[in-house]
């Protein structure tokens, strides 16, 4: 009996704060991962230059051509319509009522740090996509299916861009603080599935070419990857630091 006591006496103790995702991975790990998305961060922004001096180059424009037919070719009514709406899930009409939803969840949780860099996820992604393309100032393609030509430029794609921040950094905040592995795998496939149809519905309807999504994808994971790294920094803090 004295035991069962000293056990719920303690449990609070070792409770962990309900902001630091339930994992037991050691330090060491936990810095690996620190580096790895460094690394990716380095990587993807090497991956964004690259693209965006082809670009300026004209260099993409004949891969963007053909790939802009083939997409064409396959057009059908019901793509024609499921597409539209991938396409608005993408928009501030699809991505503000998630983004919403999911900080929500993060508070009633009491996830506040995942609360926080989310938000910053999506402002900083928001200042990306209008300095990029104020930067390239790429006019975009005539739409197909009589879309209405959005008024921006069109490097990188702002779709792409928003719903990778949005998309990864929700499943990288998520995912870790889900006690079932399958409910981890869920949510990144999920995530991946979201990211790569709002891309292709972009192209679909004719108003980005393929390299405008490919760079929203790049500056996208450079955002991610950052704000990724930063949460596993606070991560660690708080464990260090025994607080949230």
């Amino acid at each position: 009996m004295s035991d069962i006591r000293s056990k719920v006496a303690r449990a609070p103790q070792d409770t962990p704060s309900p902001d630091t995702p339930p994992t037991g991975a050691p330090a060491a790990l936990a810095g690996l991962a620190t580096l790895l998305g460094l690394g990716v961060a380095v990587l993807a922004l090497f991956l964004f230059g690259w693209l965006a001096d082809e670009m300026l180059e004209g260099e993409t424009l004949g891969l963007d051509l053909k790939l802009r037919a083939s997409v064409h070719a396959l057009t059908s009514p019901d793509l024609t319509r499921a597409l539209f709406l991938v396409s608005t899930l993408g928009g501030p009409a699809g991505l503000v009522p998630l983004g919403l939803g999911l900080a929500a969840l993060f508070s009633w949780r009491r996830w506040w740090r995942g609360t926080a860099l989310l938000v910053v996820s999506m402002v900083g992604a928001g200042v990306l996509d209008a300095a990029l393309k104020l930067a390239f100032q790429r006019p975009r393609p005539i739409p197909f299916f009589d879309y209405p030509a959005p008024a921006s430029f069109s490097f990188p794609s702002g779709h792409a861009l928003f719903s990778f921040c949005f998309f990864a950094t929700g499943a990288a905040l998520l995912a870790p603080r889900l006690l079932h592995p399958a409910l981890r795998w869920l949510v990144w496939i999920a995530a991946a599935a979201a990211v790569l149809a709002i891309g292709f519905s972009r192209i679909y309807l004719g108003v980005h070419y393929p390299s405008d999504v490919a760079g929203g994808y790049a500056a996208g994971l450079l955002w991610s990857s950052v704000i990724m790294v930063g949460d596993r920094v606070a991560h660690a803090w708080a464990r260090r630091t025994g607080g949230a």
